[in-house]
């Protein structure tokens, strides 16, 4: 049975800042419907690496590919276009606004008939359609914690503010998912729940990448695990064929584990 090919493809990428060197010709992949993780120590690569595929940041040189074919991404709306959608750590919400707001902030549909004649800044939200898709996004992903989409994101838990991040970044026509530090000073409970979502995007069909400095959420999660160090690739593991002393091992020491 012929393997599958990558669904995102990074070759070669190189960037500095400065005279640091970031990325050392770092080449990167993960296919649809796997989890991959990306590990390495504190200044290893991970965030330039995963802003260089959002397109915050464009690297000095390499190439990346879509299902073997090549793109180029020189901004986040490039990014977007291609499917491609990223989470940081701050997740960027409205405390403000209700779930529903948040899952369409500045893509919220309006109304159509008479509004039609009315400019873009006018015309009045639909606001029915904007909780049934809501709700249809947050039973996508399982998240049976949360009671209602118009509950203010504000009053909600970390895991739950995790799970609305998400879902607008998977709410689109997005094939990538780029999670950084996603179960970062949650608890337990909360660490579960946004866990068994990632596991829900594998069965989405998405390609997920997966940083964390938790190598036990990442075991319990990940397909395969990628490591960088000093801002080089070691290998690219299988979960199930890799101990995690190992990988502590090439985090720390930048070295293959049949070498170590």
């Amino acid at each position: 049975m012929q393997a599958q090919l990558p669904h995102l493809m990074v070759k070669a990428a190189r960037k500095r800042f400065g005279g640091l060197e970031a990325l050392q010709g770092v080449s990167f992949e993960v296919k649809q419907g796997e989890v991959m993780g990306l590990v390495g120590d504190n200044g290893a690569g991970k965030s330039t690496l995963m802003k260089i595929i959002a397109g915050a940041e464009i690297c000095d040189s390499g190439q990346f590919f879509l299902n073997g074919n090549e793109i180029f991404i020189s901004n986040p709306q490039d990014a977007v276009a291609q499917g491609i959608r990223i989470v940081y750590q701050d997740l960027a919400l409205c405390e403000n606004l209700d779930v529903a707001a948040n899952l369409f902030l500045g893509q919220e549909p309006v109304l159509g008939g008479w509004a039609k004649l009315l400019p873009r800044f006018m015309k009045p939200l639909d606001t029915l359609a904007m909780e049934y898709q809501a709700q249809e996004a947050i039973q996508r992903l399982k998240v049976r914690t949360l009671q209602s989409v118009r509950s203010q994101v504000g009053g909600l838990s970390g895991g739950q503010r995790q799970a609305i991040a998400i879902a607008r970044a998977v709410g689109a026509d997005s094939t990538v998912v780029l999670l950084d530090e996603p179960t970062a000073a949650l608890g337990v409970a909360q660490t579960q729940e946004v866990l068994e979502i990632i596991r829900q995007l594998r069965e989405t069909g998405h390609a997920v990448v997966y940083i964390s400095h938790n190598l036990r959420d990442v075991f319990e999660v990940c397909d395969r695990i990628t490591v960088l160090h000093q801002g080089a690739n070691v290998a690219i593991y299988d979960v199930d064929q890799v101990a995690p002393e190992e990988i502590v091992s090439a985090m720390t020491r930048g070295m293959n584990a049949e070498d170590s």
